[in-house]
């Protein structure tokens, strides 16, 4: 990856010439003092540097009370600097000849409030895109307002060339405590603001700036479409709502703060005035913080509840959650229409004890938190009949056998175990790095998650630090002790929506009992994703928002990454009854649900079931100390430190307890609205509005709701019964397993799987439809007889001819698959014990080491077994192996066929 961009005035691509060599090479978008003042003496080089104000004036109105009255009523002196700006910036090109244009804050003053960056970059950039002379000047900004790595790659994603951060190394020059030379700090900072650019670009999938700038790789939430269309033309927003009026109130409410009507006393000796710490990062109790949704005093009343089972301590709860909610959550914005529907008797509503088997905790993986909070939550919902997931740590096999009457000691808890409690988690998820995915494991799921994606931190994958990666986790997770973990973003067996569908047929087949579910991020657009999901047989969907908790994310992408869940699950929602395919998939949350009123809405929007993490592990001691990826989690939740995880105190029961309480608010609601049934509530909008004090506000007047809340079935399509179509999902997806050529296989291999005789089956025909061969005959396997399978040989099958994807699919010890042909892409995927023998046919002309034999990404994720092949085998071969041996004669590397 590089930062390296040439920036200035570029020539016609259809006529090369040494003048279109003429730019300025810059190392890093973010300016050093040196690298900015060097931009203004290129006059000589025919690079004139012309500045332009982004500052405006209060001479007007002598007010900035009567200025921001006067933006609310749309007289907005903010929209008229940006058009001065944009004026100023063409004459700067057409009649100074400025190949390079700095926007400044310098001038910003008691007197004079700047700009927003973003705004005059966005709208500077367009305006030139427009007039067909964007490609003449570069654009950098002197700014005092961009100062975190999300500022940077906003600047530069709608068009910004170059960063100068002046008040970053002003305040740099006054930082106490340090003996570095200016020059250090700066050099520091700029290093690290690299890093976080560079981290952001490998998120989007870019390798260079260049393809960064300009490429608006971000979407709006709750922006007027005027303010869209003027300085981020082209940028996809939804809830269309705050204005120019808005932009110029905020601007006056900064200009106030740094500039305080009233007067300061003068600083003595060496005193310094501090700025207040307004709790973006952190929750601080200060007037006007910054609002959380996890304060100590709802995490007191939600503990209160979970541990008293108290319904007096959940309604205090739920009131200060929900109120809470208001200020930053979309659902807090809206209010059921309980005047207009006649209530029932609550004793007619679905009761809670069928309404909690719709809750999952998240994929919160072994590892990342302690064994007891983990096995807590598996406990306390298979108890209730919901689902635990095992994030993407793997599981370990122990826990896969039901549990007689006893205490368990769990750190510093003991656990009354009932006759048929389980450790086991119901969901398996199966991430990127396909750490402790086998055949064992896979068979031992009642769902199996593909993780796309995680709302919290969309294009990372999952990590865990190296001191988090000892003892049993390692060895659960197929790794070396004491080495970090890092999830790649990209599965490597998928690149296109046909192989999200192959993946989903792989592990039907290592599990034909389980379903397949397919956890995405919420986003615009989400809709066209998860209807090529569904029609590639999911028959489950998560959509993850923004909220979803998480421990080993970058604070810039817990702040500024992914949509809330309403928005990604609504248009899922809507695309699927759209496009006839709602019935054939079952849909999930997730993302801070945590009340009654929650759950309803999200159903409301679209959901059948929910996902909640954060909340349990509150309910069983979790603190948010926010420690999670230190290790030194004080309550023995997130942590692997023995001394630690003795402070862990949580009881299963204080989540079920929590879960009955949010299910009997939901039911509550129900009642109100008149709904007997929880599927009677998906998709119903039409029982939600706008808060009617929203438009007393003027931050939230504009807020238009109108597409979040149309009822799908009011929408209109070529299907004209869209009105009959079910909302929500009553017929499976048809996975055509009776046809799978393991069935054939399986009725001949009894023997075998019976009473461990040997069966060895001769030319067997297979050809390139034939797909994830072996799976299922895994699947009997490992159920049956686990992570040992079959004694060595038990099984040997011969194949003949061209096999489809994915051949010896999580194949299990004890079967060996031999093919006399060459094998489609994915052979070996999973490979957990098994033998591949691959070698080209016996007439072939060919010598075997000139023959591609593998497609590519053969043995991806494989733990165990071995496979030989007499050939080549193509790329990505054996990514992600920990502990497969494989042999081949060459693999085929990235090179241009042309």
């Amino acid at each position: 990856m590089s930062l390296t961009c040439p920036v200035g005035p570029e020539r016609g691509l259809l006529q090369p010439s040494p003048e279109a060599c003429r730019r300025v090479f810059l190392d890093s978008p973010i300016l050093c003092p040196r690298r900015y003042n060097a931009l203004f003496g290129l006059e000589a080089d025919g690079m004139p540097a012309v500045v332009l104000d982004m500052t405006y004036g209060l001479s007007e109105t002598k007010s900035r009370a009567r200025q921001a009255d006067r933006a609310t009523r749309g007289n907005n002196l903010l929209k008229e600097r940006l058009d001065q700006i944009c004026k100023e910036a063409e004459a700067a090109i057409l009649g100074d000849g400025a190949a390079i244009l700095v926007l400044s804050h310098r001038r910003a003053s008691q007197s004079r409030v700047p700009v927003s960056s973003l705004l005059a970059v966005g709208a500077v950039h367009q305006d030139l895109i427009a007039k067909k002379l964007r490609a003449k000047v570069a654009l950098v900004v002197e700014g005092a307002d961009a100062h975190e790595i999300h500022h940077f790659c906003c600047l530069l994603g709608f068009g910004c060339d170059a960063i100068y951060p002046y008040l970053c190394y002003l305040s740099l020059l006054r930082v106490r405590g340090t003996d570095l030379p200016l020059n250090q700090r700066i050099e520091n900072f700029r290093k690290a603001s690299d890093g976080g650019i560079l981290k952001v670009m490998s998120k989007m999938g870019i390798s260079c700036l260049q393809s960064y700038k300009g490429a608006q790789l971000f979407q709006a939430v709750g922006m007027d479409k005027e303010v869209i269309a003027k300085c981020f033309t082209g940028c996809k927003f939804v809830l269309n709502g705050a204005g120019f009026n808005i932009f110029e109130m905020d601007a006056m409410e900064l200009h106030k703060m740094a500039f305080p009507d009233r007067p300061q006393p003068p600083l003595v000796d060496n005193e310094v005035e501090e700025l207040e710490d307004f709790g973006e990062y952190h929750f601080r109790s200060i007037h006007e913080t910054e609002i959380h949704m996890n304060t100590p005093d709802v995490i007191y009343k939600m503990q209160e509840a979970a541990r008293s089972n108290s319904t007096e301590a959940y309604k205090m709860f739920s009131t200060w959650q929900n109120k809470i909610t208001e200020q930053t959550e979309i659902r807090g914005q809206l209010e059921f229409l309980s005047e207009e529907c006649d209530p029932i008797d609550i004793s007619e509503v679905e009761p809670a004890v069928e309404i909690v088997k719709r809750f999952c905790t998240g994929a919160a993986s072994f590892g990342s938190i302690s064994d007891e909070a983990h096995r807590a939550m598996a406990v306390a919902m298979n108890r209730i009949g919901g689902k635990s997931n095992t994030g993407e740590g793997g599981e370990d096999p122990m826990r896969f056998t039901q549990l007689e009457k006893g205490e368990f000691e769990a750190g510093g808890a003991k656990w009354d175990i009932v006759n048929g409690d389980s450790f086991r988690s119901k969901i398996k998820q199966v991430a990127s790095g396909r750490f402790g995915v086998t055949a064992e494991y896979l068979a031992n799921a009642e769902e199996l998650q593909i993780k796309l994606a995680q709302g919290a931190k969309p294009g990372e994958g999952g990590e865990l630090p190296g001191y988090k990666v000892i003892g049993k986790i390692a060895e659960t997770r197929k790794a070396t002790p004491g080495v970090g973990l890092i999830s790649p973003p990209p599965h490597h067996d998928m690149y296109s929506i046909e192989d999200v569908a192959q993946l989903i047929k792989d592990l039907k087949n290592a599990n034909p009992a389980a379903r397949i579910s397919v956890k995405l991020v919420a986003r615009l657009g989400i809709g066209v994703i998860a209807s090529g999901v569904v029609k590639g047989k999911a028959d489950h969907l998560t959509i993850s928002g923004m909220s979803g908790g998480t421990g080993a994310a970058k604070w810039g992408s817990i702040k500024h990454c992914g949509l809330p869940w309403e928005i990604g699950l609504a248009e899922t929602h809507q695309t699927l009854v759209l496009n006839g395919l709602r019935n054939r998939v079952t849909l999930q949350t997730d993302g801070q649900v945590r009340t009654g009123r929650d759950v309803v809405i999200a159903a409301m929007l679209g959901a059948e079931e929910i996902a909640m993490t954060t909340a349990p592990l509150i309910t069983l001691g979790c603190i948010m100390m926010r420690k999670c990826h230190l290790n030194t989690c004080p309550v023995g939740v997130a942590t692997q430190d023995p001394e630690l995880r003795k402070k862990f105190t949580g009881q299963p029961e204080h989540l079920i307890n929590y879960l009955f309480m949010v299910a009997e608010e939901a039911r509550e609601i129900m009642a109100s609205l008149g709904i007997k049934k929880f599927n009677d509530l998906i998709g119903r909008t039409d029982l939600l509005r706008p808060k009617g004090y929203l438009k007393d506000n003027p931050k939230t007047a504009d807020l238009d709701f109108a597409d979040l809340l149309k009822p799908a079935w009011t929408m209109e399509n070529s299907m004209s019964n869209i009105a009959e179509l079910p909302m929500y999902c009553c017929e499976p997806q048809d996975h055509e397993l009776a046809h799978a050529l393991d069935q054939s296989l399986i009725s001949r291999c009894a023997p075998a799987l019976q009473d461990k005789e040997k069966v060895h089956l001769k030319g067997i025909n297979i050809n390139n439809v034939d797909r994830s061969v072996g799976g299922i005959l895994s699947f009997e396997v490992s159920k049956k007889f686990g992570a040992v399978g079959l004694p060595d040989g038990t099984l040997h099958v011969s194949f003949i001819g061209s096999s489809g994807q994915s051949f010896g699919n999580f194949l299990a010890p004890g079967i060996t698959f031999e093919l006399e042909g060459d094998a489609n892409d994915y052979i070996g995927k999973g490979l957990s014990g098994g033998t591949l023998v691959v070698y080209k046919p016996n007439q072939a002309p060919y010598a075997s080491h000139d023959a591609i034999i593998a497609g590519n990404a053969a043995l991806y994720g494989g733990t165990a077994g071995k496979a030989f092949f007499a050939g080549i085998a193509a790329e990505r071969f054996a990514v992600r192996n920990s502990g497969a041996t494989a042999v081949c004669e060459g693999e085929e590397l990235p090179r241009d066929r042309s």
